[in-house]
């Protein structure tokens, strides 16, 4: 990880190695942190944050359905996101919102517990490699299970969530893969272990319902270029079956953007590289990011320096 200078703790910017919590803190116990992911470009305009109001609205969200009382409101956190880019002079970086139970009170209940907010931002590549985004990469069906939605609320991105996807990711890494595909507790399709799925069927784009998934900002974002495309897209339940015979594969997420599938399972993903529709969408996203189409220029929060 590249440190930076500042991180934002509850309203106020800490040198980076200041940033620390106690090691009684509540939700480092328990899991019951939530959190986002938000990506920042650099565009001609200057660093701008990627759907910053969906992702404040994403984490706020999360802390409704886990209830944890955000201790700040979505403008505040908005416009801490933007100084944290600012105060730490960066053109593109990775962003971590997270809202936990703080020190205080030990114990499953949480009622009593108060409620802290912090922010980092730093420097972050390309999250599965340069070659993945280029060429794909290789995954592998998880042996682990996503949650059943009446398990955990798949809906927040909280962090006891993701102890599910780390379990997977290793695996598949320990496996000489790049990444795991999850399937859910009926053997449908669900997601990566962080990112959604598409796939590509006779010019169809394909994605798990959101039911079925998380609601990520990247899979709505690339449902809404498909159809300014022109490119006929559904949301429906596929098996592993269809996906190994699709004709091309790709996962979305705010780490990940846009990363082709070249193989699952040692099974050959439609011609074994990126195929037409991906990198049409890929390509659309990567210049909606960077500032380069007007259309989709609204998703784009510019950062004052």
């Amino acid at each position: 990880m590249e440190e930076t200078e500042f991180i934002w703790m509850n309203g106020k910017m800490v040198p980076w190695k200041d940033a620390k919590i106690h090691v009684l803190t509540h939700s480092l116990h328990y899991g019951t942190a939530v959190f986002e992911g938000i990506r920042c470009y650099d565009t001609p305009k200057g660093p701008a944050i990627f759907r910053l109001k969906d992702h404040v609205k994403r984490l706020l969200d999360s802390a409704h359905i886990v209830q944890v009382k955000a201790n700040f409101t979505q403008k505040e956190y908005e416009d801490a996101c933007k100084a944290v880019v600012s105060k730490n002079k960066l053109k593109e970086c990775y962003i971590r919102p997270i809202v936990y139970f703080g020190y205080g009170q030990m114990g499953l209940a949480t009622g009593k517990c108060g409620v802290d907010s912090a922010i980092a931002a730093w420097p972050w590549g390309v999250y599965l490699g340069e070659d993945g985004v280029k060429n794909g990469i290789r995954m592998k069906i998880s042996s682990y299970t996503r949650h059943h939605v009446n398990v955990m609320l798949t809906k927040s991105k909280t962090t006891g969530n993701y102890v599910n996807s780390t379990l997977a990711k290793m695996e598949a890494l320990n496996a000489g893969y790049d990444e795991a595909i999850m399937l859910d507790a009926q053997g449908y399709i669900s997601e990566c272990s962080g990112e959604n799925i598409f796939i590509v069927r006779d010019g169809v784009l394909i994605t798990p319902p959101a039911t079925n998934a998380l609601e990520g900002i990247t899979r709505k974002s690339m449902l809404e270029v498909a159809a300014a495309e022109g490119i006929e897209a559904r949301e429906e339940l596929f098996t592993r079956d269809q996906l190994y015979i699709s004709d091309e594969a790709f996962l979305t997420g705010t780490a990940a953007e846009v990363t082709p599938i070249r193989e699952v399972d040692n099974r050959t993903i439609g011609a074994g590289k990126p195929g037409q529709v991906t990198k049409k969408l890929q390509a659309r996203f990567y210049d909606i990011i960077h500032g380069k189409d007007k259309k989709f220029e609204k998703w784009l929060d510019y950062v004052e320096k």
